[in-house]
Formats: structure tokens, sequence, C-alpha cells
């Protein structure tokens, strides 16, 4: 037999996973022992999970029940389990301290750019002076770097520029370095992919490092965007698409497909590795000139000084950076695990629009871990075109969930897209908008959790296109709870330990805390200008609060 039911309500998936359900009605099928009811959506804030209808006689000792529905006499019976908070405002949910700092930091540390700034300094900024650093010394650096050579297809030849970019990465990045290699152990493995399936050294992943310090959405002050820093031009004619939703350039597979395409066909023009990735970076012209003005040297090292000053430094910080990971056990680094591994995730195709703000709610996956899994979808938005195909990343656990509920999940997104339709000023009060000041640490994901509002809104709000923020930008705010505004800036500054390019360490200051004093300021500059390679500090010391 077969009936309707016309109720709606929601079923929460097992395992830390919330999947909502959108349909107007659910077909329930009677057997001899139980009623198995398929549960759907209908609002955000009222989610109920019903199991499977049973007679009197298999009730649970302990658990509540309520009749559901009589069927030819016979009372069926369902076990209610209590409303599930609204996703939006899990903030007054409590959660392990320490734990939660760490997820913190892990944040802060996908969002912030100081990496890829500090990476991108240290190549255009090579002085290859002398580096005191006695735990590596010279005998023993050469050895390795024969060792190198030998399996490597590069002129890893030992000489005294190598051994201070070495050296000063060793003492002054070290910090970096480490955090690289974490983060590393999610992209490596998707990059010696398709490096290999293009016949391309599986060292060249090691470029990546130097062009954006693995940072997707990492872009130059010329324009050149992603994990290999493409052109708009360059990565249009490999095949990667960028348009107002979409930049390819950031996302991981393609351009690293884009990239492996682009070196192979430099390799072939050159006949050298050293030489194609002076060309990757600067282009051919500024190589082949370089080798004329040399007079017909086609060694890297005989050519370097011709090359633009960026140029210069990129092959010796390519090297440097592949002998410390290559090297990393003897020099001291820790292997440690990301916080998602590649293998930990899967993709699918999605059928219809949706923002990853709707699938963090429908999921429960934060919407940072999601921004950091799709940094191609440059407003948080999947867009759905005829004939184009556009994947949706997500942890291997929230895969199945999904896809057994494709249907509700598109027709919540659809509903979700239709009240967004509505006119601003309808949906929001004037008096209940604050302004927010961007400060040191900040991210989209951060200020929505604070003002219980999604990333969409404060980039529509504030008309912006990416997720980049820079410290003192204000932000427009219109929070749910409109009793939430933003802590006024505190204007007394500590005067008389600092001057505007020194600082005087107090005690109890750390690194970390002098760096949130100082706006625009990171652990990383602090250790760099001062020649810092630890982390103690001590009370009375000067240090220089900017370059120079």
């Amino acid at each position: 037999m077969k009936q309707r039911l016309n109720s709606y309500f929601f079923c929460l998936a097992f395992l830390q996973i919330t999947c909502f359900y959108a349909q107007d009605s659910l077909a329930v099928k009677d057997s001899q022992d139980s009623v198995i009811v398929n549960s759907i959506l209908q609002d955000s804030t009222a989610v109920k999970f019903y199991t499977e209808l049973v007679t009197e006689d298999k009730l649970r000792s302990g658990e509540d029940h309520t009749v559901d529905t009589i069927i030819d006499g016979q009372a069926y019976y369902k076990q209610e389990i209590k409303p599930a908070i609204d996703s939006l405002s899990l903030e007054h949910l409590r959660d392990h301290a320490y734990s939660a700092k760490v997820d913190e930091l892990w944040l802060e540390e996908l969002y912030s750019n100081s990496l890829y700034d500090s990476i991108y300094e240290s190549v255009t900024d090579l002085t290859y002076e002398e580096v005191d650093y006695p735990e590596l010394n010279t005998d023993t650096l050469k050895k390795r770097l024969l060792e190198l050579d030998a399996k490597t297809p590069f002129n890893v030849a030992y000489n005294p520029a190598l051994e201070s970019v070495i050296k000063s990465y060793l003492k002054r990045r070290r910090n970096s370095m480490q955090k690289l290699m974490t983060l590393s152990e999610y992209y490596f493995p998707m990059f010696e992919r398709e490096l290999d399936n293009y016949n391309i050294p599986l060292e060249i992943k090691y470029l990546s490092i130097v062009e954006s310090a693995l940072k997707p959405r990492a872009k130059s002050r010329v324009g050149a965007t992603g994990l290999w820093q493409f052109m708009y031009t360059t990565g249009k004619y490999y095949g990667l698409d960028v348009s107002s939703y979409v930049d390819d350039r950031s996302d991981p597979l393609k351009s690293t497909e884009a990239a492996a395409k682009y070196l192979s066909k430099l390799y072939s023009m050159f006949g050298d590795w050293d030489l194609a990735l002076a060309a990757y970076n600067s282009g051919p012209g500024n190589v082949t000139k370089a080798i004329r003005r040399s007079g017909g040297y086609e060694n890297y090292w005989n050519i370097r000084n011709y090359l633009p000053r960026e140029t210069a430094g990129y092959l010796p910080a390519f090297l440097a950076t592949m002998y410390i990971f290559e090297n990393a056990e003897e020099l001291g680094f820790s292997k440690l695990k990301p916080e998602i591994a590649y293998v930990e995730t899967d993709t699918l195709h999605v059928k219809q629009m949706i923002t990853l703000d709707q699938v963090s709610e429908l999921t429960g996956v934060k919407i940072e871990e999601l921004q950091f899994l799709n940094p191609s979808y440059k407003l948080d938005v999947i867009p759905f075109i005829k004939d184009e195909t556009y994947t949706l990343r997500l942890p291997v656990r929230a895969i199945g969930p999904f896809v057994a509920n494709e249907d509700e999940i598109y027709a919540y997104a659809k509903a979700e897209f239709d009240k967004r339709e509505k006119p601003l000023p309808q949906l929001i009060e004037s008096e209940t908008k604050t302004r927010y000041t961007v400060k040191s640490g900040d991210y989209l994901g951060k200020i929505a959790r604070k003002y219980s509002v999604r990333v969409s809104q404060i980039k529509q709000w504030n008309g912006l296109r990416s997720n980049n923020l820079s410290i003192g930008q204000r932000l427009t705010i219109y929070p749910r709870n409109s009793t939430a505004t933003a802590k006024p800036t505190s204007t007394n500054t500590s005067t008389a330990s600092t001057t505007e390019n020194t600082y005087i360490v107090k005690k109890g200051d750390s690194l970390w805390s002098i760096a949130q004093k100082h706006s625009g300021i990171s652990v990383d500059n602090i250790k760099e200008w001062n020649d810092i390679s630890g982390s103690r500090l001590k009370p009375g010391m000067t240090l220089k609060m900017s370059k120079g």
C-alpha cells in the first residue's frame, strides 16, 4: 500500500553532517514491521529526525516515542529528536578551548597573505651576502648538493650565491618553511600526478612555493594569479577560464595542468630546465636577450646578471627550496599532517547554481574549509552554465550525504536564490547597519560568524569580488542580531615603548603579540628585520619595526 504524508520535516545525517531535504511530499511504504519515511525540508530553524515507524511491541526501553499514524487499527510509533540549531547560531555552543584556538590559527594562516608576500620579497631582494649559520657547514652542503644534482635534471652545483640563499632561508625563514612543508602535504600529491602526466620532473612542484607560497588566490603586483602565477592572457591560452564567477588560475588541478603544458613547451624551446624556469618567470624573450648580452652563454649562472632582478633570484630561490625540502629531516624539520589531506577529499559535478554558504549550511562543513578546497570560485558561487562543467570539492565524509540528497539540496538553494532577488532595503532596516574595521588576522568567515551573517552577504553589502581584505579596510555589516556592534579600536597606544620605526620589548611580550600591535606587520617581518632566528625575546630589547 502507498500513502502520502502532507507534512514537512528535515533529516539530520549522522556523524556530524547536517543534510537538509526540500520537497513538497514524501512517499511512505507500508510493510508488516515498519514504515520507512524519507524526510524533507520546510524551515531551516526547525529540524526533526524521524526513525523507522515501529509497532508497540518493538518500542525501546528508556526512549520516548509518540504515535505517528494508525493503519488498519494498528498504531505505529516514532522517536523524535530535538530540533537542530540554526547553523548561523553555532557561536552559542561551547567548543574545546585549545582545539578552537588551533582551528582559528589555522584559518588565519589560510587567509593570510604574509607568507606569500614574504616569499615574493625574498626572491626579488636576494643579496647573496655571507650568512652566519654554523648549523650547516659548507662541506656538508656541498656533499648534499652533489647528491641532489645526481637525481634531478637541474644544475645543482655548489656556488657561494646558492649557499647564501640556503642559509638565509634556514636562519630567517625556518618557520615559514615548516608551514609550507605542512601545507605541501595537501597540494603536492595532485601536483605530482599532473607533472607525471606530462613527463615533467616532479621536483618542479617546488616551483609553486617560489611562485605563490602555496596560496591558490595569491596575486602579484602585475596581476599574475594562482598557485602557478599565470597572467590573464597566458592562462586563457592554456585553457584556464577567467570570468566574473570563476578563475581557473586558482584551481589547483587545472592550473597545474596548464603549468605543465607551458613548462613542457619552454623546455622544448631551450632544451634546459634551468633556462625553462627562467623563461617561465620572465618570458622566453628576456632569456634569449640575456643569452645575447652575455656573449652567447647558455648556462643560467652565466647569464643571471643579464636577467631581470626578480628572475636573477628565481632559480636560486627554487634550488634553495628544493634543497631544504629534500633534506628536511636532516635539517631538523618536522613532518606534520595537514588539517585535511588530498586523499580525504573528492569532487562532484554541480547540477544547478549553488553557493558555498549554502553548501556549508547543508553539510556542516565550515565555509573556510569549502573556500580552501574550492579556491577558483571568486564570489563563492558555483555557477551552472550549459555545456560547462563545474565541480565542488568536499571532504569525503560529506560526499555521500550530498549525493544522496541532491534534489532536495538544489531545491533549497533555488528557494534561497528566489528570496535574495528582493531589493536589499526591503530586507534590512538602515538602523541595524554597523561599520567594522578590518584588523590583523581577520578574514571574511571570522567576521561573518561574529555578526551571525554569511560571507556572501558581506561581499554583497561591500561590493567585494574576492576574499582578500586589507588591514584598516571598513566594511558595512547588517548584523542578524541588531545589538551586535563592532568594538571601537582603542586609541591608547604604547607610545612610551615604541617610536615610528622601533619597539622596546616589555616583560610578557612575544613576537606574535608585538605583531598584533602593529598593523600590516607579521612575525616573519619582525624576525627578518631584526635577524632573529628563534622566538625568544628579552625585555628592553629594541626591535626594528620597518624594513631598512
